[in-house]
């Protein structure tokens, strides 16, 4: 019997992007500083590594908080972005099948180019709007779009201590998309 395919979920936070892995049996290592593991740390793994999906943090980079940019200065836009290199060096050394790299509207066009895919969660099946974009190696996921609904759930969250973690959970209609086109 052979291992199940490794699937590296690289700033995971909820899981949400790599469930649909892991309920299927894939071994998936989740890597989020969150648990406390922090991806610009993460040595290369002897396993052979199938699929990697990161997802580094937006607080820095979309364009829904550029009016805080010039504020936060250059240190945290050179955090945000060492958080990204690391996921990117990890898909480097670990040479999978397929790869992708998602984040919101933003800076990182600048410093990725266009991304392979943009789409809002209503693409998917989730009735709400959140343009987000993915870099990578990776089969398109089919699209299943529905009517967002008014008001948007995320523009409207209210402010709590958990709202940037709930804002940034993975759409399960994009989860599932994404994850039936790349077993």
């Amino acid at each position: 019997m052979s291992d199940p395919p490794v699937i590296l979920d690289l700033c995971s936070g909820t899981g949400a992007w790599s469930q649909p892995y892991a309920d299927a049996g894939y071994d998936v290592r989740r890597v989020d500083v969150l648990h406390g593991d922090d991806v610009r740390h993460r040595r290369y793994s002897p396993s052979p590594v199938h699929g990697i999906l990161a997802a580094p943090p937006c607080t820095h980079l979309a364009s829904s908080g550029a009016r805080w940019w010039a504020e936060k200065g250059e240190a945290a836009l050179l955090d945000a972005l060492a958080v990204v290199d690391a996921c990117l060096r990890a898909v480097v050394v670990e040479h999978p099948v397929w790869w992708a790299l998602e984040n919101p509207v933003g800076r990182l066009v600048n410093y990725l180019g266009q991304p392979v895919l943009r789409f809002d969660p209503c693409d998917y099946g989730d009735p709400w709007t959140k343009r987000t974009c993915l870099w990578g190696s990776f089969v398109l996921p089919a699209k299943a779009p529905v009517e967002p609904r008014k008001p948007n759930p995320i523009h409207h969250m209210p402010p709590s201590a958990e709202r940037s973690q709930l804002r940034s959970v993975t759409p399960a209609g994009f989860t599932m998309a994404f994850f039936e086109a790349n077993p």
